[in-house]
């Protein structure tokens, strides 16, 4: 397992609201205490891409963050769609789940979770 890395290098952005939803998911589900969240991009969707968001354990070309508290999986090819990304969880009238602001998306999908880059 590799060393933590700084609050310098965090490449996304979780809010509180996203943290607490996650919590509250991660107890819900029992997720095992040696899993952290993985984040992570893959092919397909709409645009071209589709946003990875779970519950995982750390894989040998993974990096890992702490990031607002989550320990935090990330693919380290994954960085270059994903960094300044910043994740929420919204609970609206009209819309209720997490969203995904990603300055690195040339173009989104209405679906919110797929993008091209």
């Amino acid at each position: 397992m590799s060393a933590i890395n700084e609050v310098s290098t965090r490449p996304v952005i979780l809010t509180d609201g996203a943290v607490r939803e996650l919590k509250r998911i991660m107890e819900e589900q029992k997720v095992p205490s040696d899993y952290g969240l993985r984040i992570g991009v893959k092919g397909g969707g709409c645009s071209g891409f589709s946003y990875i968001l779970g519950f995982d354990v750390q894989k040998d070309n993974d990096e890992e963050f702490e990031i607002n508290g989550m320990r935090v999986l990330m693919a380290k090819s994954h960085g270059i769609y994903l960094v300044g990304m910043e994740i929420d969880y919204v609970e609206g009238l009209n819309n209720r789940g997490f969203t995904f602001t990603n300055p690195n998306a040339s173009e989104t999908c209405g679906c919110g979770t797929s993008f091209s880059a």
